[in-house]
């Protein structure tokens, strides 16, 4: 039931009734851990806006103007939507987990969801609404690449893509507060927060799964990065966040 529930969700095009679905799921819903369901055609639902386009393709702005931080705002919506449409994602899509995994999920879900809503608010109050400016799918296209397998997706998601937000937060946070946004400042100290235990469960998910399929996770890793061709992690790098998601010593020493 809740992971058809995080399927229906994932489906809907409006991203209003999207996160309406996802707040009517119950946290008593039973969960139907073994349960194999079909992929149905347009997952994840999308709306036409904003207009989707390759990384390189999205325009520089500067920071010193108000368009430019709203862009920056949005920019950052964008990817806690994505982070909502990949917590589903992961709910429905791997059957035979153990329950607290996908209760673990969907709670990501939830608090992905409140980002979202506090930066599309923040974006609203500069005049702008979430679909003014283009966006990119990166993101997307990773969690489409490890689609077939929970311990790529795990490793390569939380532990990589969510892991890099970690990192470019505080200078992010920085940026926006020098420029007088105070409130955005407070927004993305609630989003590191939570992010940092986002990634702990990655981390934690993905040592289980290695252990279940007697794996070591450090070359485990670094075979599935090499494998789905995931972005090479670049400095300079939050340690103590990465540390306070699980991390370990070993695993941080081979950050490039």
């Amino acid at each position: 039931m809740l992971r058809r529930l995080a399927l229906d969700a994932l489906a809907h095009s409006d991203l209003d009734a999207k996160l309406a679905a996802l707040r009517s799921i119950g946290p008593a819903a039973p969960v139907d851990c073994d349960e194999p369901i079909d992929e149905p055609a347009g997952i994840p639902g999308r709306a036409a806006r904003p207009l989707l386009v390759p990384h390189a393709r999205l325009p520089r702005r500067s920071m010193a103007s108000a368009e430019g931080r709203a862009a920056l705002i949005h920019a950052l919506a964008h990817i806690e939507a994505n982070a909502v449409d990949l917590a589903l994602d992961i709910v429905w899509r791997f059957a035979g987990m153990p329950e607290a995994f996908y209760r673990d999920w969907l709670g990501v879900a939830r608090e992905e969801a409140l980002h979202f809503s506090l930066l599309r608010e923040h974006l609203r109050s500069m005049g702008h609404e979430y679909g003014d400016f283009p966006a990119h799918d990166a993101l997307w296209e990773m969690a489409a690449k490890t689609r077939h397998d929970v311990l790529a997706r795990v490793a390569l998601v939380p532990r990589t893509l969510e892991t890099r937000g970690l990192d470019a937060s505080p200078p992010i946070r920085a940026k926006l507060v020098a420029a007088g946004d105070l409130r955005a400042g407070e927004i993305l100290d609630i989003i590191l927060r939570d992010e940092i235990g986002h990634v702990a469960l990655g981390n934690r998910w993905y040592r289980w799964l290695c252990t279940q399929r007697g794996l070591d996770p450090v070359t485990t890793y670094a075979e599935l990065a090499e494998r789905h061709g995931a972005p090479r992690q670049r400095g300079p790098f939050n340690l103590e966040a990465r540390r306070a998601a699980g991390f370990t010593e070993a695993e941080l020493a081979l950050l490039g």
